[in-house]
């Protein structure tokens, strides 16, 4: 059968992707960002999954205003990169996985949560960052994706706890496809930050790493947590991690199993007025 073998956290800020687009890798500013995702690139060669469902939020490329899905799934082949106003992103088209994208989408739907299918569209930096974070510069990508995107951008958006369910449910549809593929699930996102308004520019370090001990060692407990906590301690971009949960919901220990392994861990401020924030957890099957 598939199995979700790890799961892997990042923040997907664009700036981050414009760095690595123009070589300004090693600049003294941008030099202790990439410095924490290195030993993320080797890990990911040394662990590269057949399949990364990568969860992430559209910024008004895919969608607008006009049409708001809460969760949608990409069921395509494949998704060419977003020109989010500048052009698109000098990296590769991304490859999908219909198949098992379209199982995952009868299984969730018949565990009774609704899905918007979407065979077609373009996938922004919200999904291409934290590839190019975790690949580096590749002709191709190394992996397939399912791009699953989540509204984090007009209230209402899903709360926590619905999110962490969701991806247990996620969990229970890979464990029952018919076929050996291994699968990863990436949550994206955050961490604190706040891009408008009075409290433009805020970043709450205290509060980001307290999420990251609670995802590692209380998901369910961090879960409840209510929408304002993340807006009042985290900003109004904040309630971006609630994405988090579902790739923590995904994992075995949620459903009795063996409680994960922690691979790495790195936190980061600034880039661009947000903070950075990384895991890797690896399933103990």
């Amino acid at each position: 059968m598939a199995r979700i073998t790890a799961s892997v956290y990042t923040s997907h800020v664009p700036a981050i992707g414009a760095a690595m687009d123009l070589g300004k890798t090693q600049e003294p500013y941008w030099q202790k960002v990439f410095a924490g995702y290195e030993p993320s690139r080797q890990w990911m060669k040394e662990n590269t999954p057949d399949v990364v469902f990568l969860v992430y939020n559209d910024h008004a490329t895919a969608f607008s205003l006009d049409f708001i899905p809460t969760f949608a799934i990409g069921t395509a082949a494949g998704y060419k990169v977003a020109d989010e106003g500048w052009g698109p992103r000098p990296v590769p088209d991304v490859e999908g996985h219909p198949e098992l994208a379209a199982h995952i989408a009868q299984s969730v739907i018949q565990q009774d949560f609704d899905l918007t299918i979407v065979n077609n569209m373009d996938v922004d930096h919200g999904l291409t960052v934290p590839l190019s974070l975790m690949c580096g510069d590749t002709p191709r990508w190394p992996v397939k994706v399912i791009p699953f995107a989540v509204n984090v951008v007009q209230y209402p958006v899903p709360s926590g706890m619905r999110c962490f369910k969701l991806g247990q449910a996620i969990r229970k549809a890979v464990e029952s496809y018919d076929g050996d593929l291994n699968v990863q699930i990436w949550g994206t996102g955050g961490m604190s930050h706040q891009l408008q308004g009075p409290r433009a520019g805020l970043i709450n370090r205290d509060w980001d790493n307290a999420f990251l001990d609670r995802l590692i060692a209380d998901p369910e407990g961090l879960a409840g947590v209510p929408h304002i906590d993340y807006v009042r301690e985290a900003g109004s971009e904040g309630i971006e991690l609630v994405m988090w949960l579902i790739a923590r919901g995904a994992m075995a220990d949620v459903a009795g199993g063996p409680a994960p392994t922690l691979r790495h861990r790195f936190y980061h401020v600034p880039a661009s007025n947000t903070a950075v924030g990384h895991l890797i957890l690896e399933n103990n099957q």
